[in-house]
């Protein structure tokens, strides 16, 4: 199954016998700094925010999320004394990692075990226990996407994983590992929508975007007959789509694959995602020798299989879909 006019249904979650989840937080941190956007909801998109997470959210598979982290390598010496980086991480006996426990897919804290899991959250425990031995040696420290460049720059951490977008202006301050994950913007509507089913079918309609974000430019680019109105926050835009206030919205993909995990049977993919590729980045200190040991570290991830297995328990199998991306060339 392509992303191309994707639902989620009810019936997905019951097939997968996963539970029901009603005190999640909010879904956040896509590739753009939207994901972060502050702003008070109007009470509207509160009454929406608080319907959504009484639906039945497709949960990830703890355990078989567990299982994987344990099965991850560990580096030889020789290779943790050839890195500057890696051999300060293992004499400190523990990785301070930046990111976030809001986002669904990709780093979300369980507060039944205060756990992160998601996508981000296994990569930095497979590279923990890489560095370390131990998936479990990690001091987590929330990033906003204001504080993701400060944090590694005052040594406050030792590495970034939060749906971090690799770009020239951010290279100037830290470095990023990878390429690990590429995204680009997809149109959410509602599920009993049949009009809109691409891009050139926003023309003449009215079109949510998030304020912040690089979905009105590249709406504006792409569609330029669609009339697009901006909101603050994720929240206020899917309510105004729920509430047929407006006909679409759009924004990151995984911010739309998060939202329809959250609220199966109720939203839709509308065609494939479109405009520029963003690649997301493992950040580490500017000119830090962890690029070149943590792109080793993402190599192995891939050759044992260990990347696909990932995605698809944090992100396919809760979203149904089967065909596994390719992942992005690491290092381009």
């Amino acid at each position: 199954m392509s992303l191309s006019n994707l639902t989620v249904s009810r019936r997905q979650v019951v097939g997968l016998g996963l539970g029901l989840a009603t005190t999640l937080g909010l879904v956040a941190c896509g590739s753009s700094e939207s994901s972060d956007a502050s702003g008070s909801s109007s009470t509207d998109s509160s009454t929406d925010a608080t319907e959504d997470t009484e639906d039945e959210t497709v949960q990830i598979d703890s355990s078989a999320y567990d299982a994987l982290i344990a099965t991850g390598s560990v580096a030889d010496d020789a290779a943790i004394s050839a890195s500057t980086w890696a051999t300060k991480v293992k004499d400190a006996g523990t990785m301070r990692v930046g990111g976030v426990q809001t986002s669904m897919l990709f780093s979300l804290l369980d507060e039944t075990d205060g756990k992160l899991r998601g996508f981000d959250a296994g990569l930095a425990q497979l590279l923990a226990r890489y560095v370390l031995g131990d998936e479990s040696k990690i001091e987590n420290t929330q990033v906003t996407s204001d504080t993701r460049e400060s944090v590694l720059q005052n040594d406050q951490v030792d590495t970034v994983f939060a749906t971090y977008s690799i770009s020239d202006k951010r290279k100037e301050v830290i470095s990023f590992a990878g390429p690990y994950y590429t995204t680009q913007q997809s149109i959410l509507v509602n599920v009993d929508n049949t009009d809109i089913n691409s891009v050139d079918d926003l023309a003449g309609k009215n079109v949510a975007a998030q304020s912040g974000s690089t979905g009105p430019s590249i709406l504006e680019e792409l569609a330029p007959d669609a009339t697009i109105q901006e909101f603050k926050t994720d929240e206020e835009a899917r309510a105004a789509l729920s509430q047929g206030r407006v006909d679409a919205y759009v924004i990151d993909t995984n911010m739309q694959l998060g939202s329809m995990v959250r609220n199966p049977g109720k939203y839709r993919l509308a065609g494939d995602p479109f405009g520029p590729v963003d690649a997301y980045g493992i950040g580490l200190p500017l000119d830090s020798d962890g690029v070149d040991f943590v792109n080793v570290f993402l190599h192995k991830v891939e050759d044992e299989g260990l990347w696909e297995d990932l995605w698809k328990i944090c992100i396919g199998n809760r979203a149904g879909i089967e065909d596994v991306p390719e992942p992005p060339a690491i290092g381009a």
